[in-house]
């Protein structure tokens, strides 16, 4: 009689419990809520897609009922990483013009090799190869700005990955649209395509105001008001952009772009190195976040941005790593994490202007913000979109542990990174892709190496 009480008891206590697809757990818990809470001993619940709880492994363990259970004693627990700028399909012209100023890598290197290249099986592979680095280094959601983004788009939700694609618009022959009002069109199919997708979101990519002229830059923004998608572009990269624009139109490159009503709607601004504080100020209050690449921006010598100008302004900024093709040549962003810091203090000779908790809000909540995504992605609370991210801390450079953002920014690496979840979705466990078959990968990319290589000849 007593066993069948226990049994009962037990019965009913189970029956009690809320059901989790997939509960996730670690040494610590690193929320970026708005709180910035830290959870001892921290997991997450997911069902359905999305986060139902956050709290104590015990309180969470009690609750629920899950399918399925990760637990990483020895690892953080965070949000996916968030690539707010990057061209992934150049992953396939990694290292072929290296060392060189942004317009010479461009007009000499870059233009050229995709004209011969570029197509869009190059494009598959290139994003297949992209998508297995990114999320083996932790980033679950990027912001890409190249061709043949239905490819892209196809590919990136394979993989399993979120995010917000761009065709882009400019003002030559591509290698997908011969003229801005065919790929102005194609941008239309596009969005009509994708909109309402759950993991991913088309945008417009006019390439920048120099290679793209007004009348373009606005029909750019008509369309995608139309139909409230982004617009994604560079803007204030080199100070040579800057000039030039002074001498053409009389003003910088973002108050040239408000001229032309360009900021009406949900605007990525690549870069902005050279952008002021009139710049910003313009910015404020708007749909409008900054994506600032610091390895590229070191690597072509394009400069460093005032930082304090930055974050004296409420204007959403976030990390990307730039195309790996000359301007960046991987998609890390912890490097990106801690070279941002670390240029911030050597500009401006203050170590405490972008310190390591700022440092990693903009590659989460701030980088969501960016892509105007803050209220379902960025941040590990219930109601949001389960993307995180478990980091081990077992290697030699991870010991001792004091401080979770520094231990995040400036010791981790990408290949710390241990698990991945996208949308409640196992994309990697344990460092092993659940979504993509590297070899394939990898054996297609060295195909396309060699293609590439005799195409330079």
């Amino acid at each position: 009689m007593r066993n069948s009480w226990i049994s009962l008891f037990v019965f009913l206590s189970l029956g009690a419990a809320e059901r989790a697809d997939l509960v996730v757990s670690a040494a610590k818990a690193v929320t970026m809520d708005a709180a910035g809470r830290v959870i001892e001993r921290g997991a997450v619940a997911v069902r359905d897609g999305r986060i139902v709880a956050v709290g104590p492994k015990a309180e969470i363990d009690r609750r629920f009922r899950a399918k399925k259970r990760i637990d990483r004693p020895d690892a953080l627990l965070a949000p996916g990483l968030i690539n707010a700028h990057t061209h992934a399909a150049m992953s396939l012209l990694r290292g072929i013009a290296d060392d060189v100023p942004l317009q010479t890598w461009l007009e000499k290197y870059i233009f050229p090799a995709e004209a011969r290249n570029v197509n869009e099986a190059f494009v598959r592979a290139g994003t297949r190869l992209a998508a297995l680095e990114m999320m083996l280094g932790g980033i679950t959601t990027y912001a890409d700005m190249y061709y043949f983004e239905h490819a892209v788009a196809e590919e990136t939700k394979r993989a399993g990955m979120r995010a917000v694609l761009g065709q882009t618009v400019i003002g030559f022959p591509a290698p997908d649209y011969r003229t801005p009002q065919e790929a102005l069109a194609g941008a239309e199919k596009f969005i009509l395509a994708w909109r309402g997708d759950e993991r991913i979101t088309p945008a417009v990519a006019p390439h920048s105001i120099y290679t793209t002229d007004a009348a373009t830059l606005k029909a750019c923004r008509t369309l995608a008001n139309r139909y409230g998608v982004p617009v994604h572009t560079h803007v204030s990269e080199t100070k040579k952009e800057n000039d030039d624009a002074g001498r053409a139109h009389g003003m910088t490159p973002a108050r040239y772009l408000d001229s032309l009503g360009f900021f009406s709607g949900r605007t990525i601004l690549a870069h902005m190195v050279w952008a002021d504080a009139e710049d910003l100020k313009l910015l404020e209050g708007r749909a409008v976040g900054i994506a600032h690449c610091p390895s590229s921006n070191t690597k072509l010598a394009s400069g460093a941005p005032n930082y304090r100008t930055w974050f004296q302004f409420r204007v959403p900024a976030g990390l990307g790593t730039d195309g790996p093709a000359g301007s960046n040549n991987d998609f890390d962003l912890f490097e990106e994490m801690d070279l941002a810091s670390k240029l911030a203090k050597v500009s401006t000779l203050d170590p405490t202007v972008l310190p390591a908790q700022k440092a990693f809000r903009m590659a989460t909540i701030d980088g969501a913000g960016v892509l105007g995504m803050e209220k379902d992605i960025g941040s590990l609370e219930a109601g949001k979109w389960a993307d995180l991210i478990t980091v081990s801390m077992a290697a030699p450079h991870a010991i001792p542990a004091h401080d979770v953002y520094s231990m995040l920014v400036y010791s981790l690496k990408a290949s710390d990174v241990r698990d991945v979840v996208i949308g409640g979705r196992v994309t990697v466990l344990d460092r092993k892709p659940q979504t993509l078959n590297s070899a394939s990968v990898l054996r297609e990319a060295e195909r396309m190496r060699a293609r590439v290589a005799e195409s330079l000849r």
